[in-house]
């Protein structure tokens, strides 16, 4: 029976970790139940017989059979860190992941920022000073929201086919303090900004598309494949449908010598560089773990008149 804080976690620990094998289970009840009750982790190792309240133990109950279903911490939170940040996060977009930070970091010192974690530092020019930077399947706006909070001198203009996705965006934006240099827009890909004055005028596209090839999607994790958005997931055939949609309008707006920064999986790397259009150069990049994490094109040096 549930009746304090320790009773709740031995219930936690057991129904997660010993009849559902969930990894970092008992780390999962501890941040459930800190989180439930408002307090910090540490809390609960001090204060092991403070009394929950039957509305807090009915609470907790839930959302440990949630995470032990297999739903993502994150959903049941309602948030996740990225960069530093607090994103409210829901099951209309994908939780952000740790290994997208390396997007970011990369994005920010060619912006003129500082030199991202040892290991993953790109020797690389600095991209055009243009102010403008496009964001392509925002989602949660964890990448351009990041980039506007550290790049205090660009304006970021995101984009994705969820209307969904696009309300949880703006929701972020506004409560971390940068939705005036951070606007949405509805539509496919680079589609929705045609109606703006930016082609040719883009410092950095950044771009986490669906990358996961189709054959692999039955094979995600069930935190995964049962919970976040297919449609944010599913690459295709190889993983690549979506960055070949992309490549030939991306180069209509990024600002001559401007950067392309692509989330992908290991193994797509050289797949990806050889669609480089005529005239970029191209980077493959690994993550902390060794594993190839970023693609980078570069535009073009401007055409001598």
């Amino acid at each position: 029976m549930i009746t304090d804080i320790k009773s709740a976690l031995r219930w936690g620990r057991f129904l997660l970790m010993e009849e559902n094998n969930i990894d970092f289970g008992s780390l999962d009840a501890e941040v459930i139940l800190a989180d439930l009750l408002g307090r910090e982790r540490n809390f609960l190792y001090r204060e092991p017989d403070y009394p929950l309240t039957p509305d807090q133990r009915s609470h907790f109950r839930d959302l440990i059979t949630r995470r032990a279903q297999g739903e993502p911490l994150a959903y049941l939170l309602g948030r996740r860190e990225f960069m530093g940040l607090p994103f409210y996060v829901d099951n209309s977009v994908l939780v952000p992941r740790p290994e997208t930070e390396l997007l970011v970091e990369t994005a920010l010192v060619l912006l003129g920022g500082p030199s991202p974690p040892e290991g993953s530092a790109v020797n690389l020019p600095p991209a055009p000073v243009t102010g403008t930077v496009v964001d392509v399947g925002t989602g949660s706006g964890a990448i351009g929201i990041s980039l506007a909070h550290y790049s205090t001198q660009i304006k970021v203009c995101a984009t994705d086919i969820s209307p969904a996705a696009l309300e949880v965006a703006r929701h972020n934006a506004a409560r971390l303090g940068v939705s005036d240099r951070v606007a949405f827009f509805s539509g496919n890909l680079l589609d929705p900004l045609d109606p703006l004055s930016i082609k040719g005028k883009v410092s950095i596209i950044t771009a986490n598309l669906p990358y996961i090839p189709s054959v692999e999607m039955s094979q995600l994790p069930k935190d995964v494949g049962a919970y976040e958005p297919h449609s944010a997931l599913d690459g295709g055939p190889d993983g690549l449908y979506f960055y070949r949609r992309l490549l030939p309008r991306a180069g209509e707006y990024l600002a001559p010598e401007g950067y392309l920064l692509m989330e992908i999986t290991p193994g797509q790397g050289q797949p990806l560089q050889a669609l480089a259009p005529a005239g970029y150069t191209t980077r493959v990049v690994n993550d902390l773990g060794g594993r190839e994490r970023l693609v980078i094109f570069r535009a073009p040096q401007a055409k001598n008149k």
